[in-house]
């Protein structure tokens, strides 16, 4: 039989992926170079968790943790992103989406889970989580936008009105959460929709991955179809019977976070990795920002962020 090796596109992570042909049969290696158990290990028994639940998710042919790889099924060469970007009619799509999420929200939460001589406990998304991730935004971001020697004045300020926004989130940390349930991470293979990049699974919020496929900063979508991909989701899960205001209020309040984590990370690959091909994604970062500093929750937010940050000051973001 004929074997093939060859190197695909990887993502903003230190792995490798190859696609491996066999005769007329294909799996994909996944090398980690970083962070080994969270790449391999535990991507292998999130994924385990999400089968168990009728959710189309990488199976594990081969474990070579010792050669710091696995091999998992192929799920085909398109994504969600490539198929998504060319409709007009986007609704009916991402519905399909919200309701994997809705299915991934039905997931009952063991105290530990298991492969072989290995096990996991998923961590609880915390206050401290929240902040380390936002913080990514002071520490990256402006670092490299403003010449500004008050960038630690400014964090406290600013971190201060975060952590009174990040206690009025109203649904509790009990959900299980993907963590970057985007476009680009949602397999389509003969019209089946497959999850990846799951090994950052957490227990959290239930609206933080609908902010991440809603607010994904790769695909631009019209704030009506938003809107109402929001009120879809409202409509059919467990939080139905909630006020609505609180749901919107959390989303938004996840919005800011996990934005203000991306505008980070992204000039942190710039800078750090050399990946500067993410640059790109800041303008509609900074739009979704925007769009959701509307809510009248972020009245003082605001004004302090007005106060302290003069935008239109920022460097250009092709300057980075």
């Amino acid at each position: 039989m004929n074997y093939r090796l060859k190197k695909i596109s990887g993502d903003a992570s230190f792995r490798e992926f190859y696609r491996l042909k066999k005769g007329n049969k294909t799996s994909i290696i996944v090398k980690a170079n970083k962070e080994k158990f969270k790449n391999l290990i535990t991507y292998s028994i999130i994924n385990n968790i999400l089968k168990k639940y009728k959710i189309y998710a990488p199976k594990l042919i081969g474990n070579y943790y010792q050669n710091n790889m696995i091999e998992i099924s192929d799920l085909g060469e398109k994504s969600f992103y490539d198929i998504v970007k060319k409709k007009k009619n986007k609704l009916k799509y991402y519905k399909d989406l919200i309701n994997i999420i809705l299915k991934m929200q039905r997931i009952k939460i063991k105290k530990r889970y298991y492969l072989g001589k290995f096990n996991i406990k998923l961590q609880k998304y915390s206050l401290k989580n929240l902040h380390k991730e936002s913080d990514l935004f002071f520490d990256w971001y402006l670092k490299f936008s403003i010449k500004n020697s008050n960038i630690v004045k400014i964090k406290r300020t600013l971190k201060k009105e975060l952590n009174k926004l990040y206690k009025k989130l109203y649904f509790k940390n009990n959900t299980f959460v993907h963590r970057d349930f985007h476009a680009s991470n949602i397999m389509i293979n003969k019209n089946n929709y497959g999850v990846v990049d799951s090994q950052d699974a957490i227990i959290g919020n239930p609206l933080y991955d609908l902010v991440s496929l809603i607010d994904d900063v790769r695909i631009k979508l019209p704030v009506n179809l938003q809107n109402k991909l929001i009120k879809f989701y409202f409509s059919k899960s467990k939080l139905k019977n909630e006020n609505y205001r609180n749901l919107k209020n959390d989303f938004d309040i996840l919005s800011i976070q996990r934005n203000f984590k991306i505008l980070g990370i992204f000039v942190r690959l710039s800078k750090r990795d050399n990946k500067s091909a993410y640059l790109k994604y800041l303008p509609y970062t900074w739009s979704l920002i925007n769009r959701r500093l509307k809510n009248p929750i972020f009245k003082d937010f605001q004004f302090l962020f007005n106060k302290n940050l003069k935008i239109k000051k920022l460097r250009k973001i092709d300057t980075l």
